[in-house]
This record gives structure tokens, sequence and C-alpha cells, in this order.
């Protein structure tokens, strides 16, 4: 009897070996030959899932995205857990504060430096940049919800700028961890959000 294939889990299983070859030696060196290594499998069959580079690289950052997404859509705040901490634990689910989502967030920047010259990257790019940015829209919403936040926030402008400071510190402890350290990365998060509280 012929072995049946789950067909989406080899594209993930090719996903991840491109994420560890991106990790391990850069985006410029995912070659399609490379990847197919990682995966245990011949360059034939990767090619019988993704036709050329950029296809590849797109699932395995839809890959990304979507594994986020998920994990905030799981979290539901407990009777006893503390509205604050709540909101701080949903916005850490897209910085770097363990291995997994080390490795998504180097992924990601990887990709983002990509996008600059290919073009055909650049829809899933900005899809990305707007889910990115309604959920942290999602995350001052919250604090408003739950009485927390002070009265008369600009609430684009406090989007933005948390869009920008979750950026910033994240490619901050990737690029210095020894001086942003996770610590110091969750505290400067906490720090900010606390200044939009009452």
């Amino acid at each position: 009897m012929p072995k049946i294939i789950d067909h989406y889990k080899r594209k993930i299983k090719i996903a991840e070996a491109t994420w560890k070859v991106i990790v391990d030696e850069g985006i410029e060196q995912a070659t399609v030959r490379k990847i197919a290594k990682a995966a245990g499998l011949s360059v034939g069959a990767l090619r019988h899932y993704f036709s050329t580079q950029s296809e590849l690289l797109r699932f395995s950052m839809e890959l990304v995205s979507d594994r986020v997404i998920q994990r905030v859509k799981k979290r539901k705040i407990s009777d006893d857990q503390n509205p604050f901490d709540f909101v701080t634990e949903g916005v850490c689910e897209v910085l770097p504060t363990n291995e997994e989502r080390k490795v998504e967030m180097e992924v990601w920047l990887a990709f983002s430096a990509k996008v600059l010259v290919d073009t055909t990257l650049r829809e899933l790019s900005n899809k990305v940049y707007t889910d990115m940015h309604q959920g942290l829209g999602n995350v001052i919403h919250a604090l408003q919800l739950l009485n927390l936040a002070k009265e008369g926030l600009d609430f684009e402008m406090e989007v933005n700028r948390l869009h920008a400071i979750v950026d910033g510190m994240a490619m901050h402890h990737l690029l210095n961890p020894e001086q942003f350290t996770r610590e110091k990365m969750i505290q400067t998060l906490k720090y900010h959000l606390q200044s939009l509280c009452k």
C-alpha cells in the first residue's frame, strides 16, 4: 500500500528548514538546494511543492505570521490575572523572548531586507505590517477597555509609537543581546505601557 503524504505538513517541514538555513547562514544562502538538504528532500521533491524560491520564501514568511497570530488569538485573560500583565504578555508574543520567537524574528528581519530587492514579496510584507499594526492597535484598545489607559490618548499616534518601539526593541535584542537583554526588553515594554496608563 502506498505511503500517504500529508502535503501541508510537508510544506511546513520545508518552511521550517528554510527558517533554519536563514538563521544559520543568512537569507542569501537560502538556496533551493540547501533548503532541500535541510528538509531531507531532493531538489525535485521540493520543487513539487514550491516552483520558485520567492514562492517558498512567501510561504515560509506567511507561516511565521500565522503562528504569531494563532498564539495571540489563543490568549484569554483568567479571573485572577492582573489585566496589565495580560496586556504586556500579549505584546511579548511578538518579541524575541524565547528561542522560538527569536527564530521567528530573525527570519522576519532577513525577509524584510529581502523585500527591498525582491518586489514579489512586497505584498506579503505590507499585509504582515498591517496585521501587526492592527494587533498593536488591539493592545492600546485593550488598555482602554480595561479602564487602564489615560484619558485623551491619541490612539493612532500611540499605535504608531508602540509599533516602532516593538520593532526597535526586537532589533536591538537580536543584534546586541548582551547589552539589550531579554529582561531589559521586557522592562522597557512595561515602562512604556505604564506611561500610557492612569
